[in-house]
């Protein structure tokens, strides 16, 4: 169960905290190193998929996990951001909500018996958030580029791929309704 992708993983759960800490006390400095924070753990996502996928080291616990820490490690950023005022708490609010829904919607497929698998519209979502997230953590200006005005764009363009990927699961889902009890 406690496999090099699962603790990369957990890892990802165990930064949640320290992230939402460090933006408790925005600066310069704090937010430079919260963003940093910030890559490393996205960075895990990568790995441990890959490295579980490899190694054949594939586990429900990390199928499980997984999902959650990404959902945990965004939607903790997000709301620290409204918190701060440095992203609409409408943004946040559609966000966080899509990902409820997707992942009730997923639930009850899977207790159907139907799997919901990701999409690559849900791993672009998801990178783009990223992409957005770490500008919008930044926040201050460095070397006298403002990070705000990309973050925001790539935020907006992660909005569009979080609306249109929840569609798609929806889709997805009731597609395969009723569902099929051969």
């Amino acid at each position: 169960m406690l496999n090099l992708p699962n603790a990369l993983t957990l890892a990802r759960i165990a930064v949640v905290p320290f992230l939402v800490a460090m933006l408790y006390f925005p600066g310069p400095g704090v937010c430079l190193a919260a963003t940093l924070l910030f890559m490393a753990a996205s960075v895990t996502d990568v790995f441990d998929g890959l490295l579980a996928r490899r190694l054949g080291l594939v586990t429900n616990i990390g199928k499980f996990l997984d999902p959650l820490a990404d959902k945990l490690l965004i939607c903790s950023v997000l709301i620290m951001l409204v918190k701060l005022d440095w992203v609409g708490a409408w943004v946040a609010v559609i966000i966080i909500g899509r990902e409820m829904a997707v992942t009730g919607l997923r639930a009850v497929a899977a207790d159907m018996g139907v799997v919901i698998a990701a999409d690559r519209f849900g791993k672009l979502k998801t990178i783009i958030q990223i992409i957005a997230l770490c500008p919008l953590i930044l926040h201050y200006p460095v070397f006298g580029l403002d990070p705000q005005p990309f973050g925001t764009m790539m935020l907006y363009v992660a909005l569009g791929l979080t609306i249109g990927s929840g569609a798609n699961y929806m889709y997805s889902f009731f597609r395969s309704w009723p569902p099929n009890k051969a």
